[in-house]
């Protein structure tokens, strides 16, 4: 791993749990780390509920369009973070990976979405702990 670690964030839309988890990470790393999202099977957009989720905790993540993935992508990446993506995900020795199991928020409301975004953030500040060890 780099001075600059990237995290791939992978799910099957890249609309909603890719995107809240992408956005937490850049929230709470700054630049030192590489975030990146994708989806095997991308949306057209992200999902508003999750958008509206995050602007509650203060996180922008509008400007967010979802992405197919890429094999140079997760091939370049650190760590790799499926989220219900199936067969999809190409897998590379050597990398590490974890596969967060989260409910899925298409076609939820706000409300149910907050618990999911809530989830997210931990799973993202314990990752972070683990890239970036104290001093």
């Amino acid at each position: 791993m780099s001075d600059k670690p990237s995290v791939l964030f992978v799910c099957v839309h890249n609309a909603g749990r890719s995107q809240m988890a992408a956005g937490w990470l850049r929230h709470l790393a700054g630049d030192t780390v590489e975030v990146r999202s994708a989806g095997s099977a991308p949306a057209d957009q992200v999902n508003p509920a999750a958008v509206a989720a995050m602007r509650e905790v203060g996180i922008d993540i509008t400007g967010q369009a979802p992405k197919l993935l890429q094999y140079e992508t997760a091939a370049s990446s650190d760590v790799i973070v499926t989220m219900g993506c199936g067969d999809a995900c190409p897998v590379f020795p050597g990398k590490r990976y974890e596969d967060w199991k989260l409910e899925d928020p298409a076609g939820k409301g706000v409300e149910a979405v907050r618990p999911i975004r809530d989830e997210i953030r931990d799973r993202v500040q314990k990752l972070l702990a683990e890239l970036r060890p104290p001093a």
